[in-house]
């Protein structure tokens, strides 16, 4: 059951989003508390440890397996500097404690030991992003004139918008010269059949543009018409430009026997022959546009698409929701329980999974993407949806994605309200149900994605840990020289105690700063915060120091409370 919006449109806290992405921030007072006052007010913190893959670390494949870094990543961070060390800050994080009355469970002490040796992998600009249906186009909400959705976009960094989902391929409709809707799509209520066409697109491009973000398309190919495809691929292209970063032919055609949409008997090499129509038909018209497929949740689908031959690049893609055994009956590790998702095999499974789609992509040169993902694809309301966890989850489930070398992602998400929408969606709009107001509001894992998304560009660097029971850490050295370690402490907010951590840095560090992803309790709804605010996080340069760190250390001890996904950020 979705819960209705809790804020009205004009709030100090919309107002102070997007004051802050128009002035590129400003300090949040309430966090700035002096060094007596932490060390008098900070509870007991749990910044957890990182559960060790098993192989003691990271998989010992990403770095041989994985792809180049992007362009912008091919140099060197900058030098350390040479000044002398600042005096020692006043200012400190005043952590959350656990809740009143928590048991306090002991958790084993974490250590977490980085190295200057690079992985290989990137953590890149347009890392999260968010995937809606491609009948979403001519949704008239999709506006560069819509702060509200501005607002929202802004607050992951710069995005991909990809379009596609169950819609392309069932009730949308691309036409460039007005006709009529053919008859056979069929729709519901709350999932109308709609077309779009340039002007669409182009009130779409005013949206990327406000937003900074780039965009996916899908076209329909469960009604074979590579020529309507390519005139579609022909405006976008004039229309998004650069921003159009690529095109799916279908989605998940592996699907379309089971649900009707082609016969019994087709099947992968019947795809390849019409992906190459397809293909060739849109080069004609739009040779720089990347072919993204062939986005299956089926494994046997991601070689036979990396090997096929088309004339413009192309990008693997796949889709991935880990807890989709609705029922749990033929695995119950894939159910979508709480149980499952704050638990150590989701992370392990979705390591392998997304290692086996890599490795034809990376056999064939190619980059790999996940436009669609979530925890499950079980319809309505289960134990995860709108939880606190689902943030903690999204966080991990992004970090490690990029560590392994994957550079996009797109949380599906659905511009239904949300009250009677879809519970998953990161995104949603107010009013009562189908009647949307207007406004635009965050879910819990939305704070996840912003929390990964305001990380800046740079190289994932090699770590170590041990201890720190269920927690996942991952460290990042930026262009500027700067370093983040982030750690994502998964034990239970309500009875585990803080968990003392010790950082161990590859030189003296010249100020260490802080930021932290909160909540109460798992399963609690609409009360994640970043900072104590509904907001993203507040830039580097205004973040209170670690507290009691001092100026020139290698090692940073605290106790960080449990539930919580912080971001430390060290100068050098």
């Amino acid at each position: 059951m979705s819960h209705p919006p809790t804020e009205p449109n004009d709030t100090p806290r919309r107002r102070r989003i997007t004051a802050r992405h128009q002035a590129q921030g400003r300090p949040d007072p309430r966090l700035m508390i002096g060094a007596a006052a932490a060390a008098a007010m900070l509870l007991a913190g749990t910044l957890v440890g990182v559960t060790v893959l098993p192989n003691g670390g990271r998989p010992a494949t990403v770095e041989s397996i994985a792809p180049p870094p992007p362009p912008e990543l091919t140099g060197t961070p900058s030098p350390a500097s040479t000044e002398p060390l600042p005096a020692a800050p006043t200012v400190f994080y005043q952590q959350a404690g656990p809740p009143a009355g928590s048991p306090l469970e002991a958790v084993e002490p974490m250590s977490v030991s980085v190295s200057d040796e690079q992985t290989g992998t990137v953590l890149p600009t347009g890392l999260v992003g968010i995937s809606l249906e491609a009948t979403d186009l001519a949704n008239p909400q999709l506006s560069g004139d819509n702060a509200e959705i501005v607002t929202s976009l802004q607050g992951l960094g710069q995005p991909m918008l990809r379009f596609g989902g169950n819609a392309v391929d069932r009730r949308f409709f691309w036409t460039s010269s007005g006709e009529p809707i053919p008859a056979g799509l069929e729709g519901d209520k709350a999932h109308p059949v709609r077309a779009a066409g340039p002007a669409d697109l182009e009130r779409i491009n005013t949206l990327l543009v406000a937003a900074d973000a780039t965009i996916s398309l899908t076209v329909d190919l469960a009604h074979f018409d590579p020529a309507r495809a390519a005139d579609m691929a022909k405006h976008a292209s004039n229309i998004f430009g650069d921003r159009l970063v690529g095109i799916t032919v279908g989605n998940e055609p592996n699907g379309y026997p089971k649900t009707g949409l082609r016969p019994d008997d087709w099947w992968i090499e019947d795809y390849l022959a019409e992906l190459k129509q397809y293909a060739e038909a849109m080069y004609a018209v739009a040779p720089d546009v990347a072919i993204v497929g062939p986005g299956t949740y089926s494994e046997s689908w991601w070689e036979p698409f990396a090997q096929a031959e088309i004339p413009q690049e192309k990008i693997l893609s796949f889709h991935h929701y880990p807890l989709s055994q609705c029922d749990g009956a033929q695995d119950p590790l894939g159910e979508p329980i709480m149980e499952n998702l704050m638990a150590e095999p989701i992370h392990e499974r979705a390591q392998d999974y997304r290692l086996q789609a890599m490795a034809p992509a990376n056999a064939a040169g190619l980059n790999t993407w996940i436009p669609e993902t979530g925890i499950s694809a079980c319809p309505g309301s289960n134990e995860t949806t709108e939880t606190h966890a689902s943030a903690l989850w999204t966080v991990d489930y992004a970090l490690s994605a990029a560590e392994l070398g994957i550079p996009r992602l797109s949380f599906h998400s659905s511009l239904i309200t949300c009250q009677g929408g879809p519970p998953m969606s990161s995104i949603c709009t107010g009013g009562q149900y189908l009647q949307p107001d207007g406004t635009f509001h965050e879910r819990a894992n939305w704070y996840g994605q912003s929390l990964v998304a305001e990380l800046p560009t740079g190289w994932f660097l090699e770590s170590s840990q041990q201890g720190g029971g269920l927690a996942y850490s991952y460290a990042v050295k930026h262009e500027d020289g700067s370093m983040s370690v982030i750690l994502v402490n998964q034990n239970n907010p309500q009875s585990a105690a803080p968990t003392d951590v010790t950082i161990t840095l590859p030189e003296g560090a010249r100020t260490g700063v802080m930021t932290q992803m909160t909540g109460p309790s798992y399963r609690a709804h609409n009360d994640t915060r970043i900072d104590g605010q509904p907001a993203p996080p507040i830039p580097a340069p205004e973040r209170p120091s670690i507290p009691d760190f001092e100026p020139g250390t290698t090692e940073v001890t605290l106790p960080i409370t449990a539930g919580t996904a912080t971001v430390f950020t060290f100068t050098f």
